[in-house]
This record gives structure tokens, C-alpha cells and sequence, in this order.
């Protein structure tokens, strides 16, 4: 009896039949119900019985962190790559809280629905929720799908938390050319709960992977109901709401394309695209995983006092979170030109949601730029971030390379669209 096995429990007079889920205890039998439920089942005094072996074959893995599932010849070839994050994540039964706790073997027996999709490849990163996320992990990504690439994957797909996906999704923008898709997936609520995301989130992830669009997308749900999941390009992606199913969306146009769902009953998941993207083997894959990290993020609000700036002294870069099309209050712009004199780079964004920085309409922007101040276009703000790193790291002149767009991060002109 494993993970994945259809089972069917007695437990006294009550009966209970689904999927037999990871447990993270010896004294209880987890089983996900038809209805989309997880029931705790004491294993004391219950009758268990195994109706139909899990469908995945999980081989012998070289090393710990890697996996294979059992091939056929006649399907692609998905790379699944966990970090951890909701989509990966099981009820502690002691607390009652969500944690990260499967590995790909574990998110593959439940989502039965993969099955047939694909030839899989499973790969641990990292075993964790996103708020503890790093730019260490970052690299480490992009070096495993690099890796994947290499080794023949026709397509990548990595499961991580929603809360920094669109961080890591740029990082690996910046640090990966890939001549496969690569497709980030999580859900906004666990496989426990009838409304969960990640059934649907994980299926459109593996076709999208299987598409011709060879860019880092984010596949998340469009909508609140299980019709269609969005592709979004990496770099102008944002997670715009806590808790709704729909809660990324691509900012200043629409998605690049959509993953049409038509439920767990029929295996059709319509891919399309429609906005211009890389192509499919248009690049060959190449790595470029440094990173200056010793980089920060400030968001300015009224009241803030200078000497916060002070913290910021040495730092290889800042980007700053301005307001309207990029500014801060005069006091600042003094302690800003003396970081740039000592040598950090400045960036300025601003804190709306559309729209572009330009720093030379008003005074205060005039004096920015005079003071050294990077505009930062319509980058948004963790983009810039993670951009800044990479260009320090990598780019001759970082500076110039913010203005100019590496990985689809920055439109030629803002305007709006319906």
C-alpha cells in the first residue's frame, strides 16, 4: 500500500474509498475522498484495502534529489522540478496548519490527472514555503533546469509557493536561455480543500510545457472557476490578491496566451498563444546564473525619514519604489546622489500598478536624474530588483542594461488596452 493507491477503508460501521495520500504520521491513514475532502483515518482497528495500485512507477534515482517515472516512447518528456509552496504541501495533523512536505513523487500521486500527459522526470530544489525564499535558491534552480534542458526535457515545469513565484520567475528569466518552456505552477489553496487550485494549476502547467512558447511563464488560474489558467511571462507578472484562485495577472497587457481547461472528465487542456514570444528551439539553452546580491528594494511613503538611507550605505544596488512617475520627497535626493557617488546603483520604479517612470516632467524628477538616478521605465519594482542583480553581475555597463529589454521585462511604450 503506497501514496497514489485507490483504497477502500473500514474503520467500525463507516466506509470511506479515494486516494491514498502522504501522511505525516505512523498512527493515521490519509485518504483524499472523490468529493475533493482529506480524511484522517486511525489506522488502529481499520481494514484496509488497496483497489488499484498507484499509476505512477517511481524508478531507483541515482541521487536523492532526483526521480524518474516510468517512460513511453511515444510522449514528451516534462521535467517536473519542486521547491515546495502550497501546490506541495500536505495538513500537520498535530497543528492543523499547511507545510511544505511532498516531493515530486508525492505532487505526481496527487494529481492522478497527470497521468499519460507526459513522460516525467521528478527533481527536488527545495522543500519550502516562498516566504523563505533566496537568491541562492534561485541559482540553484536554474541550474537544475539547465541541467533538465540539457539532459533532452521537452519542457520544464517547477511548483513553487504563489507569495515570491513572481521573483524567482524573473530571476530565472534573466539567468536561463531556454530553447523549451518553462512553466511555474502553484495553487492558492491546498490539495485538503474541495476548492483547490492545484489539480487544474498543475495539469495546463505540463501542457503549456508541451507548447511552442520557450519562455519562463507563470500558469495560474484566469478566472475564479476551473475554466481556463493564464500564461504569463515572468518578468511582468504580479500576484495581485491573498487568497483568490485568480490572483496573478500580467501587468500593462494581457497574459501571453491561456491553458483552456475542460475538466477532470476529458483530457483535453487547449494551449494558445497571443502576443509574440520565443519560439520553440528558437535559442539554444544557455546559463547565466550570477547574481550581486547585495541588492535592496525601497518602497518611499510620506513621513519617511532620510536618515533611512543611511542603512543603504555600501550597497551595489537600490531600486526605488517611487510614487506617481517616480519620485521622493527633495530631502531624500541629496543622500541618494551621495550613494551614487559612492558607487551604488539607483533605480527608481514607481509604486503604480501601470504606467512608466519619468523622472523629467517635474523638478523633483529633473533633480533625481541629476543626481544619478537610473529610470527605471516600466519595470516592475521585483523585477527590477532581481534585474539589478543580475545586470550588476553579468552586464559591463548595469546602468544601461536596465533600459534595455533582456527577457520580454520592459513594453516600448505604454499605452492602454482593453
Amino acid at each position: 500500500m503506497n501514496p497514489g493507491d485507490r483504497v477502500h477503508v473500514e474503520r467500525g460501521d463507516t466506509e470511506y474509498e479515494g486516494i491514498l495520500m502522504p501522511s505525516t504520521s505512523d498512527t493515521e491513514v490519509v485518504v483524499k475522498l472523490d468529493g475533493g475532502y482529506n480524511v484522517g483515518i486511525a489506522r488502529e482497528h481499520s481494514d484496509v484495502e488497496v483497489l488499484e495500485t498507484d499509476v505512477f512507477a517511481v524508478g531507483e534515482s541515482e541521487t536523492n534529489d532526483a526521480s524518474t517515472v516510468e517512460f513511453d516512447d511515444d510522449l514528451p518528456t516534462v521535467a517536473l522540478i519542486s521547491t515546495g509552496g502550497t501546490i506541495a504541501s500536505t495538513v500537520d495533523y498535530r497543528t492543523g496548519a499547511v507545510t511544505a512536505q511532498f516531493d515530486a513523487e508525492d505532487v505526481l500521486r496527487a494529481v492522478p490527472d497527470l497521468a499519460g500527459r507526459a513522460n516525467y522526470r521528478g527533481r527536488v530544489v527545495a522543500n519550502i514555503l516562498s516566504e523563505n525564499m533566496t537568491p541562492d535558491v534561485w541559482q540553484d534552480l536554474a541550474r537544475a533546469v539547465y541541467e533538465e534542458v540539457e539532459a533532452g526535457a521537452d519542457g520544464v515545469v517547477v511548483m513553487h509557493g504563489t507569495d515570491t513565484m513572481q521573483y524567482t520567475a524573473s530571476a530565472l528569466s534573466f539567468m536561463l536561455d531556454t530553447p523549451v518552456p518553462v512553466v511555474f505552477t502553484g495553487s492558492q489553496r491546498s490539495a485538503d480543500r474541495p476548492s483547490s487550485d492545484n489539480v487544474m494549476n498543475a495539469v495546463c502547467a505540463v501542457e503549456a510545457a508541451k507548447a511552442d512558447c520557450a519562455e519562463v511563464m507563470v500558469c495560474m488560474h484566469a478566472t475564479e472557476s476551473d475554466d481556463r489558467c493564464a500564461l504569463h511571462r515572468g518578468t511582468r507578472v504580479r500576484k495581485n490578491h491573498t487568497s483568490r484562485r485568480d490572483a496573478f495577472e500580467t501587468v500593462g497587457a494581457e497574459p501571453l496566451g491561456t491553458a483552456d481547461y475542460a475538466g477532470v472528465d476529458s483530457e483535453e487542456v487547449t494551449v494558445s498563444f497571443r502576443r509574440p514570444h520565443v519560439e520553440r528551439d528558437e535559442h539554444e539553452v544557455a546559463l547565466h546564473d550570477d547574481l550581486e546580491t547585495d541588492v535592496e528594494l525601497l518602497k518611499f511613503v510620506p513621513g519617511m525619514d532620510p536618515q533611512f538611507l543611511d542603512v543603504l550605505e555600501g550597497k551595489a544596488g537600490v531600486v526605488l519604489e517611487g510614487t506617481g512617475l517616480g519620485h521622493v520627497h527633495t530631502d531624500f535626493i541629496d543622500r541618494i546622489g551621495d550613494l551614487v557617488d559612492d558607487g551604488t546603483t539607483v533605480v527608481m520604479t514607481s509604486q503604480c500598478v501601470e504606467g512608466r517612470v519619468c523622472d523629467r516632467v517635474y523638478d523633483t524628477g529633473r533633480d533625481l536624474l541629476d543626481a544619478g538616478v537610473v529610470e527605471g521605465e516600466d519595470l516592475l519594482p521585483e523585477t527590477a530588483l532581481v534585474k539589478l542583480m543580475w545586470a550588476l553581475a553579468n552586464e559591463d555597463d548595469p546602468e544601461t542594461a536596465m533600459g534595455r529589454p533582456l527577457a520580454g521585462e520592459l513594453t516600448e511604450r505604454s499605452v492602454p488596452w482593453t
